[in-house]
């Protein structure tokens, strides 16, 4: 069972019916006894890095989440809270990633950092398994991870950053496969079949 990590995370919908298009078996949950015993976790995010990881100190998911061993799948504000601080609120992270997230420059480029961007894999991946590189997919990001030793794809944007990381069992993807269509449906479905 997949479950979808549900901490009030604004994508859960969308992500729900790219799950249902997959035919996966998936439940949402803040249950943390239920996230231990899933196959694989999906950590969805949209909003503000601060209240996301108020709302999870609150449901008393953070040592659970940090702890765990199981696949696991970051997604937009969800890859960010696995680095260590987000400038977004000067906020303390899940710190899985020893790096930090910082917010745009809106005197180069406009923020958010809204439409279809092209990622360059940098690393081989199953998670890119059946996708070709430079493929575009839908990004909503006013703050970035800068590439580091954990970057395994990325996309440019006023200056190139991560678009996708990988860390022992966490993934993290800047952009939203959920939107992302077909491509994104398949970084989905690599996800459950391969990592």
């Amino acid at each position: 069972m997949i479950v979808i990590v549900n901490f009030g995370a604004g994508n859960i919908k969308s992500i729900e019916n790219a799950l249902y298009d997959l035919k996966v078996d998936f439940c949402m949950s803040d249950d943390k006894n239920m996230i231990k015993k899933a196959e694989k976790i999906i950590f969805p995010g949209v909003g503000s890095a601060q209240e996301a990881m108020k709302a999870l100190t609150r449901k008393n998911l953070k040592s659970t989440l940090q702890s765990t061993k199981k696949p696991f799948l970051g997604i937009c504000l969800g890859m960010q809270l696995l680095m260590e601080f987000s400038e977004e609120g000067k906020t303390d992270c899940l710190g899985i990633i020893p790096t930090s997230v910082c917010k745009f420059d809106n005197s180069s480029v406009k923020v958010p950092h809204m439409g279809w961007n092209s990622v360059n894999y940098i690393t081989e991946n199953p998670l890119f398994n059946k996708i070709s590189n430079y493929k575009n997919f839908y990004f909503a990001n006013s703050y970035y991870v800068p590439k580091n030793d954990f970057t395994i794809a990325v996309t440019s944007y006023g200056n190139v950053f991560s678009a996708v990381v990988q860390k022992e069992n966490f993934y993290g993807v800047q952009f939203h496969p959920e939107k992302s269509g077909k491509a994104g449906l398949q970084i989905l479905k690599n996800f459950i079949e391969l990592c």
